[in-house]
């Protein structure tokens, strides 16, 4: 059975809402695990967010995940 117009508008919508939702979160996994790396390898918290434009204590909060 065929989906109406608005029907397929509606579910391309969700569609797309739930796509962007996985690729945020992705992304916000990603940059945890470089910020993390980068600390890692010697960087300080400070250097962290002078390359990125962050403020240390974000740097911080988003290697630990909050």
């Amino acid at each position: 059975m065929a989906m109406d117009p608005t029907q397929k508008a509606r579910k391309a919508v969700r569609d797309a809402q739930a796509r962007f939702e996985r690729d945020v979160e992705a992304a916000r996994e990603a940059r945890r695990k470089a910020f993390a790396q980068a600390q890692k390898e010697g960087f300080s918290l400070r250097d962290i967010g002078e390359l990125v434009g962050l403020d240390r204590s974000r740097v911080g909060q988003i290697i630990r995940g909050d």
